[in-house]
C-alpha cells in the first residue's frame, strides 16, 4: 500500500470508529414522498423538495420542452456561449419574487456563496457571521481572506459587540447569516440584523436556501417577519423548494452586474443545462401563484411537533436532537424498519454532542403517516435537547 492509500485508509478507519464515516446509498425517488432503498419502499422525511415540485407535471413539461429546443447542456460558461435565453426569464422572475431589483443565477448554492462573498470583500474587510451559518458561507468567507468574526447563533447583541469592536478598522463589512438554518429550522432575526448592519455601514447577506417557497408567502425569510427586513443581499438556491438545481443572488442592479464580472464561480463555470433553468421558471411561477401550496409544508411540520410535544417550528425543518451519534443512527434504523426514511445528521455537520434526526415536511405527506411517525419518535427516540 502506498502512502496515499495508507493515509486514506487510516482516515476512513478513524471515521468509522467514531460512527462518522459516510457512504452513498442508492436511492430511487418517486413522485411525492416515496423512495426505494435496498429493495424497500420508504416514506421519506429527509428530502429538501419541500413542495414536491421535482415531479410536478408543469415543471417536467417545461424541462422537456427546453431539452428539445436547446439540447442537453449549455456548452460553455455564461460569459462565453452558455447564457441561453431562459436565464433572463428566470432571473426576472426570481427578482420579482424576492422584491429585488435584479438577480444572477449560479451553478449551485455552494458556487453562489463561494463566488459572491469574495467578489464583495477581501483582506482589507471584515466579515461577521453566525456560528451556525452553512458551511459554504464559511467557505466563501475564508476564500475572501477578510477578517472573520463569528457571533453566537442568532445573538444580535453579540454581533453588535463584534461590529462595535472591529468595524472601524476595516474598509467594508459583511454581516452573514442563514435566513432559515438548515439543521435547526429556526429563522434568523433579519429585521434586527438589518438595522444593525445599517447602523455600522455593513452589508447584510442572508442565505435563503431553505426559506424560499415555504415561508413568507413563498417569498422566503426576508418576508417572513412581522416587520420589514432590510436585506440587500438575498441569496438562495433552486434545489430545495424550487425542485431543480442551481443558486442565485437577488440584489441591486449594480451588485448583480459586479457579480457577472467578478464572481469567479460564475465567470469560470459552465452554465446550467437549459432544461434545469426552464424547470425552475415553471416552479417559481407555481410558488408565486399558489400561497396555499407554500403554506403546506409548515402546516404538516406543526402537525408533527404538536403530536410529539415539541415547540411549533418556524419552518418545515424539525430537528429531534438525540445527542449521541450512535444513538441517532440507531433511531434512524428503527424508523426505517417502520417504513420511514429519517436520516441521522452527525458531526461535523452539527456540533459535537448534538447528533440528531432531521425531519422535513411537504404537502404530500399523509396526515395519518405523520401521526404514526410522531408516535414512534415520541415513544422510542431518546431526546437530548440540551
Amino acid at each position: 500500500m502506498d502512502s496515499l492509500d495508507a493515509f486514506a485508509t487510516a482516515k476512513l478507519e478513524a471515521l468509522a470508529g467514531a460512527s462518522l464515516r459516510r457512504d452513498l446509498v442508492h436511492t430511487d425517488r418517486h413522485a411525492g414522498v416515496v423512495i426505494e432503498r435496498g429493495g424497500r419502499r420508504l416514506l421519506s422525511f429527509s428530502c429538501n423538495d419541500y413542495l414536491n415540485l421535482t415531479h410536478h407535471p408543469a415543471v417536467i413539461a417545461a424541462a422537456h420542452a427546453a431539452l428539445d429546443r436547446h439540447g442537453a447542456g449549455s456548452g460553455a460558461s455564461r460569459l462565453v456561449t452558455g447564457n441561453h435565453p431562459l436565464y433572463t426569464e428566470l432571473e426576472q422572475r426570481l427578482a420579482a419574487l424576492k422584491g429585488a431589483e435584479a438577480c444572477c443565477v449560479f451553478g449551485s448554492g455552494y458556487l453562489a456563496n463561494t463566488g459572491i462573498i469574495p467578489a464583495l470583500v477581501g483582506p482589507e474587510d471584515l466579515i461577521v457571521i453566525d456560528a451556525l451559518a452553512h458551511a459554504c458561507l464559511f467557505a466563501g468567507s475564508q476564500m475572501s481572506r477578510a477578517r472573520l468574526c463569528v457571533f453566537r447563533h442568532n445573538e444580535v447583541d453579540h454581533a453588535e459587540e463584534l461590529l462595535a469592536q472591529h468595524r472601524a478598522r476595516y474598509r467594508h463589512a459583511l454581516l452573514v447569516t442563514d435566513g432559515v438554518f438548515s439543521m435547526d429550522g429556526d429563522l434568523a432575526p433579519l429585521p434586527a440584523l438589518g438595522r444593525l448592519a445599517r447602523a455600522h455601514d455593513a452589508w447584510l447577506m442572508a442565505d435563503d436556501a431553505h426559506g424560499v417557497g415555504v415561508i413568507g408567502g413563498g417569498r422566503g425569510s426576508t418576508h417572513a417577519h412581522p416587520e420589514p427586513a432590510d436585506v440587500p443581499l438575498q441569496m438562495g438556491t433552486l434545489s430545495k423548494a424550487i425542485g431543480g438545481y442551481g443558486g442565485y443572488l437577488c440584489a441591486s442592479r449594480p451588485v448583480i452586474e459586479l457579480m457577472k464580472s467578478r464572481a469567479r464561480t460564475l465567470v469560470y463555470s459552465t452554465g446550467l443545462p437549459p432544461a434545469v433553468v426552464a424547470g425552475a421558471i415553471a416552479a417559481v411561477d407555481l410558488i408565486a401563484s399558489d400561497p396555499a401550496l407554500c403554506a403546506g409544508p409548515l402546516a404538516k411540520a406543526r402537525l408533527f411537533t404538536r403530536r410529539v410535544g415539541l415547540p411549533d417550528p418556524e419552518s418545515p425543518i424539525v430537528p429531534v436532537v438525540v445527542g449521541d451519534t450512535e444513538a441517532a443512527l440507531a433511531a434512524s434504523r428503527m424508523l426505517a424498519d417502520e417504513g420511514f426514511l429519517v436520516v441521522a445528521i452527525r458531526p461535523p455537520t452539527v456540533p459535537p454532542g448534538t447528533a440528531r434526526l432531521r425531519l422535513t415536511f411537504t404537502p404530500a405527506h399523509p396526515d395519518q403517516e405523520i401521526e404514526r411517525l410522531a408516535d414512534l419518535v415520541r415513544d422510542r427516540v431518546p431526546r437530548n435537547p440540551s
